[in-house]
């Protein structure tokens, strides 16, 4: 860690409108709290060159192996992430310094002629990249007695919308956060509930990372955490982990807040995994007091991974082998 402090601190993030200016929101509460000038430095990451659908590449960690090499070579001092692009393994020379507090986790969709989901018509084509979104919009549609066809599509904001307003597309899903974070929440057509389409674990949610070693920048960055939003994701993430899914496999899951009044007192985890076409699906819930350490969240999601194995969970994701 540069230790000047008129020294500007180095802020790894991806190139992406979506990454700069998510970055920029921690650069700017990072000056406030510290008082240090805060740089962005660029890093291109193998998510950002390939053209590859997520599925095909393995989705776990393109987004972010490229940071992470950048922090450990003392290149930048720490690094914003989206919490859904990080593998559920943390590597023990970096440590998650802040969880700040999260943006809208559900998912959005963006259609021609501001319809919602139910308006579509039959045989619309939706693009989606992600296996989760693919399985639960097909469950939604056969739910509705309508028939969906989804087209997996890769690229930015600007490119997927692009899609819809070329007329190639009839919708498009998107995380609402990442809408919202470059200020075009509102071309969203429908917030979709989460009773519907579960996010993935994470989403919405970013991490803040640097090195273990720096242990004054540590402290600095976890005035930024959320203490609701680190439980919530970390349930989430031990629900994936325990189902022994990466970030391409077709897994949703979102933990929320449940207050009696004012006062929040317990946390329901939800998860789902379903076939791609949306025939099948496992959709579990388990409630419980607000986890209030790292462990008890993590126990929280394996209790509920567990209950969705034994439901058959396994035989929906395409990246297990049993």
């Amino acid at each position: 860690m540069n230790t000047r402090p008129d020294q500007p601190l180095r802020l790894g993030t991806r190139r992406s409108k979506l990454a700069m200016s998510q970055s920029g929101h921690v650069a700017d509460a990072v000056r406030a709290l510290t008082g240090r000038p805060v740089e962005l430095v660029e890093i291109t990451t193998y998510g950002d060159v390939s053209r590859e659908h997520l599925a095909q590449i393995g989705g776990t960690g393109v987004f972010v192996t490229a940071l992470r090499d950048a922090l450990l070579r003392g290149k930048v001092d720490f690094a914003v992430h989206s919490l859904k692009d990080l593998p559920t393994t943390q590597p023990d020379d970096l440590v998650i310094a802040a969880m700040p507090q999260r943006e809208d986790a559900r998912d959005a969709l963006v259609a021609r002629d501001g319809l919602t989901f139910e308006q579509l018509p039959d045989g619309a084509r939706i693009g989606t990249g992600s296996p989760r979104r693919t399985a639960q919009l097909n469950h939604l549609a056969r739910s509705l007695g309508k028939r969906i066809e989804t087209v997996p599509i890769r690229g930015n904001v600007d490119t997927r919308i692009g899609f819809v307003r070329d007329g190639e597309l009839d919708a498009v899903v998107l995380a609402a956060a990442g809408l919202n974070r470059i200020g075009r929440g509102d071309e969203a057509t429908e917030l979709l509930s989460v009773d519907s389409i579960l996010p993935a674990p994470g989403q919405g949610a970013l991490a803040v990372e640097c090195p273990a070693s720096s242990t004054d920048l540590i402290a600095a960055l976890s005035r930024l955490d959320d203490p609701h939003t680190r439980a919530a994701v970390t349930a989430e993430r031990s629900l994936l982990a325990a189902l022994e899914a990466g970030c391409s496999a077709p897994v949703g899951a979102f933990a929320d807040l449940l207050a009696d009044g004012r006062i929040v007192n317990e946390m329901r985890l939800r998860g789902v995994v379903g076939t791609l076409d949306g025939s099948t699906l496992v959709q579990l819930s388990t409630t419980g007091p607000v986890p209030q350490s790292y462990d008890e969240a993590m126990a929280l999601g394996r209790e509920l991974a567990d209950e969705m194995l034994a439901k058959g969970a396994a035989g929906l994701m395409g990246e297990r082998s049993l």
